[in-house]
């Protein structure tokens, strides 16, 4: 299986952009002087990227309760975020060219504290507006950071996305194994998810002297960055079979690692465990994807061909929802470490092959913008669906075997997703 074709390098939605030369030469003298500024600034947006999702999953049923939700309207609390993590993917690369990279980011942080607060305001629309505020930030960090990062740190950019990645895996472990000691510290699910608003204003008072640093020399109302591609035939994405398998295998991950993260702790306590344990149940199952992020896509850019490693990281998910469904409580930090692996090495796995299913990086960067948006949109679906069914049945059994149907689909999007084709060569889907 294994190849010598050289590890492609990471792409994103705005690789295409370029800074003019008096920002270019402000962002140069800004990592040259203050090193560690820039350091702690992609620290702290990375811790921000999940925690203000992760932390809801343990206080899920006594928001309902707070607000009389029923399931399905419950899961909504999960499902806003998603869908505006898709459609706010088509923005950011929009923003950065209009306002920077440094300015996108800040602006986002500051909108993410707001959302955060905006969750825990008396009426229930409030609720699901600071949802889809939230999920609006987070959709600008996920498609902006790993572009800073590789244009900042060129020679260091492995070693730095995965200092990033640890920290957004750590922000969000945290955040769920600490949101039911916060509650009872704090007296209130309200106090615990508000408590994360510190953290993103924190990290956005950081980014705010890079924002303004970086668009020194800039004339005002000059925008920051234009395209460095020239309009040339490309690949049509929208007619590659082999786009679509990317772009799905990325979005029945997403499915089930939502899924996963709206549901988890309450399928454990609906079976008699405490809400705490449950909580740090699910904070391990967080905490191990960091094996499977790391390993997977290390051997994905060793082999030609990824098919295994695709029906690998679905058989693993698809182990530990089996366990759900038969041993809940007894097996539970089992299921979770299984649950856990699979997903990180999923979502590592769907990453690498928007590279290196591309022939060329403005491909790849294309193809990560679609595989990004349409993918969490369709992990909107995941949460609402099967909190839906859940209702409708009073269990958890239907909604499980449904979950299992999409590790099979997943496993079958990988066999198409993983074979050693290009899109846009000649031969290729």
């Amino acid at each position: 299986m294994s190849g010598s074709r050289p590890q492609a390098p990471l792409i994103d939605a705005e690789e295409d952009l370029v800074a003019p030369p008096p920002v270019a030469a402000a962002r140069r003298r800004l990592r040259a002087v203050h090193p560690a500024l820039v350091l702690t600034g992609i620290v702290l947006a990375a811790l921000n990227m999940r925690a203000a999702l992760a932390g809801v999953s343990p206080l899920l049923g006594e928001i309902g309760t707070h607000f009389h939700l029923t399931a399905t309207a419950g899961s909504l609390v999960t499902t806003i975020p998603l869908i505006f993590m898709g459609l706010g993917s088509i923005i950011a690369p929009k923003l950065a060219r209009r306002w920077g990279t440094e300015a996108a980011l800040c602006a986002a942080l500051m909108a993410l504290c707001g959302g955060i607060v905006l969750r825990i305001a008396p009426p229930v629309v409030a609720l699901f507006a600071g949802c889809a505020v939230v999920g609006s930030s987070i959709a600008l960090l996920n498609v902006l950071m790993p572009g800073l990062i590789k244009r900042d740190f060129p020679d260091r950019a492995a070693g730095m996305t995965a200092l990033y990645s640890t920290a957004m895996i750590l922000g969000a472990t945290v955040s769920a194994a600490s949101a039911v000691p916060l509650e009872d510290a704090l007296g209130s699910w309200q106090g615990a998810l508000v408590s994360w608003s510190l953290l993103a204003a924190a990290a956005a008072v950081a980014w705010i002297p890079q924002a303004l640093t970086a668009r020194r020399g800039t004339r005002h109302g000059a925008a920051a960055a234009m395209s460095a591609h020239q309009a040339k035939a490309a690949p049509r994405l929208s007619r590659s079979p082999l786009a679509w398998q990317v772009t799905l295998f990325m979005g029945s991950q997403s499915l089930i690692a939502y899924v996963v993260i709206a549901w988890m702790p309450t399928v454990f306590t609906d079976h008699g465990m405490g809400k705490g344990e449950a909580g740090l149940v699910f904070a391990f199952s967080t905490l191990v994807q960091m094996v499977g992020s790391f390993v997977v896509p290390m051997l994905a850019g060793r082999m030609r061909r990824q098919r295994l490693l695709g029906v690998a990281v679905s058989a693993l998910m698809a182990c530990g929802v089996a366990g759900l469904l038969l041993a809940p409580v007894a097996g539970a930090w089992l299921w979770a470490a299984l649950l856990g692996v699979g997903q990180g090495g999923a979502l590592g796995l769907a990453l690498t092959m928007m590279v290196l299913r591309s022939g060329d990086a403005h491909t790849a960067a294309r193809l990560s913008g679609m595989a990004q948006t349409g993918g969490y949109l369709l992990a909107a679906a995941g949460p609402l669906a099967l909190g839906a069914v859940h209702q409708a049945t009073g269990g958890w059994t239907i909604p499980l075997v449904l979950l299992l149907g999409v590790c099979a689909g997943l496993a079958l999007l990988g066999m198409g997703a993983g074979r050693d084709r290009r899109i846009g060569d000649a031969g290729g889907a």
